[in-house]
């Protein structure tokens, strides 16, 4: 029984046109505008296309650059995109001008994250009473703060840049119909600037693909990704960016190698060659031997091999969000170690071994644990699959997420009336 259905045709529908796991009626699906500010998963994207008549309008260049275009073809997804040209200062301009020229056609205005990009999208949602949800995956002041940790800027760069941070989400926050912050940890950081903050999944995770593999199908997983097949593989599958710590992983894995544990440790990802390179720049013994790199893998037929072939899924950050990694990680029974910051702390205690910050001999121990207890390792994994499906699925993603669609947009209709 669909509310959209009544409005639209004043009887409600029979159940035969609705999703109703999703809280969508395909006859009469609400008109989403996707604004992309930079890279944004193929994961969403397909499943935006099946709770809504979707439109994305993207950076032109970052859409090829990424990948995104040839996924989006690739997956033949019902979706219209418009790619705007230019660099960032023109790319502003022209997405401000096509918003303020086209947001009348659109339910709901979805922006990517919570600064430059919505700035845009939150100023035309109020010009024109368009319904504006924003969406945020990371902590921008944390985030930014690493990279003066990392002392990649200076402190007077530091200072004007969390300034302009904070404004970005002091206005947007006050100006969005409603911010979605993946996971409890963002969700609270979002509310701090928009008291309309509720948790969002994002793409969730595909509980039946990453699912958990017995000792065979571990076995036959290494054989067809040409991973070693006597050897403890740590897996790193996150980017190389500056919140991120691969040097703790990579001096772990070294330490855990001089206690006597034959482990090698592999990252996937556009900065596998940057994550090699640093074990060098680390002055590790033999990295070659141990440290391995794949190009990106994709997230929807390939990642997932490697998390259930893995004996344990690292990730250690100097600040973190929603770290769906390490979810994808436990919805596989794999063993999860990271650092004890951001979302994993908030979201993983009791399902992830926890490290403190920065600390490769508290990240090492874990290692020579998960190998010496794998049962038990396993075990502790397989409770948090348990919260992943019960909390994370994808499916649940996207129905929390229709169901948003059609409380905003019936609000907007309303409130124009």
């Amino acid at each position: 029984m669909c509310s959209r259905c009544l409005q639209s045709t004043g009887m409600y529908c029979n159940g035969a046109y609705c999703q109703a796991k999703l809280g969508v009626c395909l006859m009469n699906p609400p008109k989403v505008l996707f604004f992309v500010e930079g890279f944004t998963d193929i994961r969403f994207v397909i499943g935006l296309s099946r709770i809504s008549s979707l439109t994305m309008a993207v950076p032109a260049a970052a859409y090829v650059a990424s990948g995104l275009k040839d996924r989006v073809q690739a997956a033949n997804v019902q979706v219209n995109v418009e790619e705007i040209p230019g660099g960032r200062l023109r790319f502003q301009a022209a997405s401000l001008l096509y918003l303020l020229k086209h947001a009348r056609e659109f339910d709901v205005l979805l922006c990517q994250e919570v600064l430059r990009g919505a700035l845009n999208g939150t100023l035309v949602g109020k010009l024109t009473n368009t319904p504006v949800i924003t969406y945020m995956g990371v902590a921008p002041v944390e985030y930014f703060r690493c990279r003066r940790e990392r002392k990649q800027i200076g402190p007077l760069r530091a200072w004007g840049g969390e300034t302009v941070i904070r404004f970005l989400m002091t206005f947007n926050g006050r100006l969005a119909t409603r911010c979605l912050a993946m996971g409890p940890y963002l969700r609270d950081v979002a509310a701090q600037y928009c008291p309309r903050s509720e948790v969002g999944l994002y793409y969730g995770v595909d509980t039946q693909v990453f699912c958990p593999a017995n000792e065979q199908e571990r076995v036959a997983l290494r054989k067809k990704r040409n991973l070693p097949l006597d050897k403890f593989i740590v897996f790193l599958s996150s980017r190389i960016s500056h919140e991120k710590d691969p040097e703790t992983v990579l001096r772990a894995t070294a330490l855990a190698r001089q206690k006597g544990l034959d482990a090698v440790v592999i990252n996937l990802g556009g900065g596998y060659q940057d994550f090699i390179k640093l074990a060098h720049e680390l002055g590790l013994q033999k990295p070659d031997e141990w440290v391995l790199g794949r190009p990106p893998a994709h997230p929807m037929t390939e990642v997932a091999d490697y998390f259930r072939s893995a004996d344990v899924m690292a990730l250690a950050s100097l600040a973190e969000g929603a770290a769906y990694s390490t979810l994808e990680a436990l919805s596989c029974g794999t063993p999860v170690v990271c650092t004890a910051v951001g979302g994993m702390q908030v979201q993983l205690q009791g399902y992830a071994r926890l490290t403190p910050r920065r600390d490769a001999d508290a990240m090492c121990e874990e290692f020579l644990w998960v190998a010496a207890h794998a049962a038990e390792a396993r075990a502790q994994a397989m409770r948090g699959r348990q919260y992943v499906v019960e909390q994370w699925d994808s499916k649940k993603a996207f129905s929390d997420l229709a169901a948003v669609f059609e409380q905003v947009s019936r609000n907007g209709r309303t409130a124009s009336q």
